[in-house]
């Protein structure tokens, strides 16, 4: 994905004082000012009982929010996309969805060349399953998405999710919920990865409950970093 990119509606590459790189306090506090969440926001923090419901191996919603800008249009041309339930649902075990996870997931890599937004529609921003030339890293979530779906995997377990990569680039990805956790489909990768794993900064993810919603994340990555660490002893 080129560094212009920028999947999350956010600029995570203005650099403090013109010179470095942000901390990862202060560029969490600017993503949660682009998010629209207060400013009080503790990192990964969600309601008790959501948080309590759900192991570490799955990614825990905190609130809603705002799609990201190059999701607009996307449930009207992609109806497929924003479904909360599917008809032709098929009951896979986790060992399953994984094995159809990692054949769909190099099937599209191998097939789908990677071009950018701006050099395919002229806008920096453009969700839309990959045309004849290719697409971008969100184009390959919705289409793993379509096809994981065409072989029974439920909607709602299929969420994209937008991320900063290791070097805070802006990224988007799949996320196929399983009983054993959340794992990531990855166009940089044909590896399947436990979300935990990536090393990715997970800022928001549709709605499981809803599709065509957005719901914020900020967890993993720089969001764990910036956790106070438990005193030793405590």
């Amino acid at each position: 994905m080129p560094a212009a990119r920028n999947s999350s509606g956010f600029n995570p590459y203005v650099r403090a004082h013109g010179k470095r790189r942000r901390s990862a306090k202060a560029l969490i506090a600017a993503l949660a000012t682009s998010l629209g969440l207060a400013a009080a926001l503790t990192v990964g923090a969600a309601s008790p009982a959501y948080a309590a419901s759900l192991p570490n191996s799955f990614i825990i919603a905190t609130k809603s929010v705002a799609a990201p800008i190059g999701f607009a249009g996307v449930c009207e041309r992609y109806s497929w996309a924003c479904i909360s339930r599917s008809a032709s649902a098929k009951s896979y075990s986790a060992d399953q969805k994984l094995r159809l996870a990692s054949r769909v997931n190099l099937s599209v890599n191998r097939t789908v060349r990677e071009v950018s937004d701006n050099r395919q529609y002229r806008v920096s921003e453009h969700w839309a399953l990959p045309t004849r030339r290719g697409g971008d890293c969100e184009d390959f979530a919705l289409l793993k998405k379509k096809n994981l779906m065409a072989l029974g995997v439920p909607a709602e377990k299929l969420l994209i999710a937008t991320v900063l990569d290791r070097k805070r680039r802006p990224h988007a990805v799949l996320v196929m919920r399983t009983a054993g956790g959340d794992f990531v489909l990855d166009n940089l990768t044909n590896k399947i990865k436990p979300w935990k794993e990536t090393g990715y900064s997970f800022l928001r993810m549709q709605s499981p409950e809803a599709p065509s919603r957005w719901t914020a994340v900020m967890a993993g990555g720089i969001f764990d970093k910036a956790r106070p660490r438990a005193q030793a002893g405590a």
